[in-house]
């Protein structure tokens, strides 16, 4: 029979394929909580307020996706960006977007070289496993588009010669909002690969207080927290986070809820079905279990569909967003689990 789940219906679901893989499962569950309140506390002597926004920087972490910062200026976008960069003890470089920036300012160039008496590639930035990309939207679509195949393929092509992207890669994006002057919005093949977008908002009164009292204190260098072998290992073990059947079929049945909704002209794509799957999944670690919920899937829907969603035109003249859509298609498919 089928059951609608509430919040206390949180009994594992039945075993995986075998004993090794659950108890894999719970030790993966066990490293990525405390990883998790470890670097919470890290970034709270840096940041204030933010550890909503570190839960989701550690969920793409684990994920093995890229994050799109979205927030006015002065809300600490940037600095968070480095502090967390600094904790995975990453090769990292921060690339400064602005109107005049060329692709191969971050891809790299091939120069000559009368040594060598050949054409050798100089690497650019991207050549990293950490690139903060700051204030992507102030640079042109073209130069937007020159981290497409890094994003995607892990590799960057320069005059023809493919070179692989040491691992893992990640792309930490900030950007302003698009209402802003001098801000190009980002193109939909764009915004697709970025696994999550944050939005970073004004923090609350007393968070903000404290930011006062905080200001011009030394703080000491952030200690490194994870190593590239660490990073890979926990992201090829995400996958044995594992669900009942019924919950592969929720997830289907979001993104399709989004695709018909009257006020959508492109809706969730197959891909932003998978993100939703590894983001749940990634979340139930972070918070200490070896299966994912419900409530792990409605707990990111909004940081991986929002910026795949089209609204139609009407839709936006009339002040429709794209929460709303969202917060439509959570509440109309039921969540329903075989017991």
């Amino acid at each position: 029979m089928t059951v609608p789940v509430t919040a206390d219906n949180h009994a594992p679901p039945a075993a995986p394929s075998s004993a090794d893989d659950t108890a894999r499962a719970q030790e993966l569950a066990r490293r990525s909580s405390q990883l998790y309140r470890d670097v919470a506390a890290q970034v709270a002597r840096t940041v204030v307020g933010v550890d909503a926004v570190t839960q989701q920087l550690l969920i793409a972490l684990l994920a093995g996706g890229h994050v799109l910062l979205e927030g006015v200026p002065g809300v600490a976008k940037t600095t968070l960006s480095k502090v967390f960069a600094r904790l995975l003890g990453c090769q990292y470089q921060r690339v400064q977007f602005t109107p005049d920036l060329l692709p191969s300012d971050v891809t790299g160039t091939s120069i000559f070289d009368r040594t060598a008496n050949d054409f050798v590639l100089r690497k650019g930035p991207i050549f990293c496993q950490v690139l903060l990309a700051d204030e992507i939207n102030r640079a042109p679509a073209k130069t937007q588009a020159a981290l497409l195949e890094a994003m995607q393929e892990q590799q960057v092509t320069v005059d023809g010669q493919t070179i692989p992207l040491p691992q893992p890669f990640l792309v930490l994006a900030t950007q302003n909002p698009v209402e802003q002057e001098g801000v190009y919005r980002l193109p939909e093949a764009q915004l697709d690969r970025f696994l999550l977008r944050i939005e970073m908002g004004y923090p609350g009164f007393e968070h903000e207080v404290n930011m006062l009292k905080l200001h011009n204190r030394p703080t000491a260098e952030p200690p490194v927290m994870f190593t590239p072998e660490v990073i890979l290992g926990l992201q090829e073990q995400l996958p044995l986070v594992f669900g009942r059947e019924s919950l592969y079929r929720y997830i289907v049945q979001l993104a399709e809820a989004t695709r018909r909704h009257p006020d959508v002209a492109l809706g969730a794509s197959p891909r932003a079905a998978l993100c939703l799957l590894r983001c749940a999944r990634a979340r139930a670690v972070l918070l200490g279990r070896h299966f994912f919920t419900h409530e792990d899937i409605q707990a990111v829907a909004y940081g991986v569909l929002g910026h795949r969603l089209i609204l139609r035109p009407e839709a936006e003249i009339d002040g429709r967003q794209v929460a709303d859509v969202v917060r439509d298609a959570l509440a109309d498919v039921p969540v329903l689990e075989t017991v």
